[in-house]
């Protein structure tokens, strides 16, 4: 825990850049993380203590400035407003945030590697984020990996988690990829999973479920219409 005036000494996020200014390799970086975002606002709609924030700042005094940011395509932070003091966060600094890290980060491996598996791990174990997760679906050959890879802080180190999804209990959900549809077009995509393993439907899912329900319900009702018919009696005109 900082010290008042320790506190008091460090700038606030109005001070601090965003990012990094670093441009994403390529569009699921920003694609995924967001669909991600989506999906915890149908999850999570009345709870207001998570934040949830893509391609933002993270500011800490674990490194060596507390002006470096790290910069991860996604983290999510519980015990947190949801907006702090009613606005949007520009970054995310501990220090205003009653010290609370993040308690999961998301990264995903480009064609230039950015030190997923070594620079920012250690990074992240430092800070004491609970668990990292490593997307890497063209590039784990290369490295030596697999395409996804979900760690957890434990005494100080990563280790390395099986299963898919993966359940994280403290946080209420599951991590795991999926083959999916942007506009049409097939992708692997990332989605949270409840204790079951039950992938978490998109709101265009839940609306194309309900959409077949009623197709559904509807077909039912006309056979029974019909059955009815066939016995003589009229469906229209039943006897309440």
């Amino acid at each position: 825990m900082l010290s008042p005036d320790l506190k008091n000494a460090l700038p606030s996020t109005d001070e601090l850049p965003c990012s990094d200014d670093t441009p994403v390799d390529n569009e699921d970086q920003n694609l995924l993380p967001n669909i991600l975002l989506f999906l915890l606002n149908l999850i999570w709609a009345n709870r207001q203590d998570w934040y949830f924030g893509v391609d933002m700042g993270v500011y800490h005094t674990t490194g060596v400035n507390p002006r470096v940011p790290v910069v991860p395509e996604a983290f999510l932070s519980l015990g947190v407003e949801r907006r702090k003091g009613g606005k949007s966060r520009k970054s995310y600094a501990v220090w205003e945030e009653n010290e609370v890290v993040p308690i999961l980060t998301l990264e995903m491996v480009s064609h230039t590697p950015g030190g997923e598996y070594d620079d920012k791990m250690a990074i992240y174990a430092k800070l004491g984020v609970l668990y990292y997760v490593i997307y890497n679906p063209e590039y784990w050959r290369r490295d030596q990996h697999q395409p996804f890879e979900v760690y957890k802080l434990i005494e100080g180190n990563y280790q390395l988690q099986i299963g898919e999804p993966y359940w994280m209990p403290e946080i209420g959900l599951g991590i795991g990829r999926y083959q999916g549809a942007v506009g049409g077009i097939p992708i692997e995509l990332l989605s949270w999973y409840d204790e079951r393993g039950t992938r978490y439907l998109t709101s265009e899912e839940q609306a194309e479920q309900e959409k077949i329900r009623a197709e559904q319900a509807q077909i039912r009702a006309e056979q029974l219409a019909q059955y009815l018919r066939s016995l003589g009696i009229d469906p229209d005109n039943l006897p309440s």
